[in-house]
């Protein structure tokens, strides 16, 4: 009989999602990057609804920013506001031959009843050295070609897709170690958002055959490929969702 969630766990849960934090997890290998033309990043501001269960709604949201700084590189930032929670997490990156290219990482939670948790990672590209510390540990390891953080990979998700990819894999360094995350789009499906039809393009996460856990995400193409819903199913059968409530792209 599988374990339920209590009450806490899963709102902690629920604020992890909105920020995006629970995606990374599995296996190894590295991913190989065509050469393609160019796909220029648009700055863009975000704001997801919440849900878990059988569509009890929350009072918590997120939103998400991605804004180019004086200096050519890119700010990536997710802020959740939520009763039991609250997030601040970016990136600082290079946008380089459609490659996210990470600099500083940092991750902070908070809230009531929960633990706080602080993650912070660099990455030092001329000396091949990625170190940082997660939850109070501190690591340092060499830096493997193409490497991703926990945000980036998810930037880096919606621009494979929007450039024509059907299959993903991304090295990511996370908690101090690397990880293995691999993706694939599986469908295409028409969603109803704040009373619209979207056309979406459906990927989920790429897991063991073993796993009873799923991610799936839905992108609009002709909504420059934003992730509109987000799905996570637990093996217990409890859900999460985001739903996209306000998008503005190009500001």
């Amino acid at each position: 009989m599988p374990m339920k969630h209590s009450s806490s766990a899963r709102l902690v849960m629920l604020a992890l999602l909105l920020s995006g934090a629970a995606l990374a997890q599995t296996a190894e290998e590295t991913q190989t990057t065509e050469e393609t033309e160019e796909i220029p990043l648009q700055p863009m501001e975000l704001s997801y609804n919440a849900s878990m269960d059988k569509g009890i709604s929350l009072s918590g949201s997120a939103r998400r920013i991605l804004e180019q700084q004086d200096d050519g590189t890119w700010r990536f930032r997710t802020d959740v506001d939520s009763f039991i929670a609250d997030i601040d997490e970016s990136l600082i990156f290079r946008w380089e031959n459609n490659r996210v290219i990470p600099l500083r990482y940092r991750y902070k939670l908070s809230g009531f009843l929960i633990r706080d948790r602080k993650e912070a990672i660099n990455f030092d590209w001329d000396n091949m050295v990625v170190s940082g510390h997660h939850e109070g540990d501190k690591f340092s390891m060499e830096l493997e070609k193409g490497t991703l953080d926990p945000m980036g990979y998810q930037l880096q998700l919606s621009q494979d897709i929007k450039a024509g990819k059907r299959e993903m894999e991304y090295r990511v360094v996370d908690k101090g170690d690397y990880d293995t995350d691999r993706f694939a789009v599986v469908d295409e499906e028409i969603l109803n958002a704040n009373g619209e039809e979207i056309r979406t393009l459906k990927a989920e996460k790429v897991r063991d055959s073993s796993s009873k856990r799923q991610s799936l995400m839905w992108f609009a193409p002709e909504r420059n490929h934003l992730l509109i819903r987000f799905l996570q199913v637990e093996p217990d059968g409890s859900e999460y969702e985001l739903t996209i409530n306000e998008a503005t792209i190009g500001h």
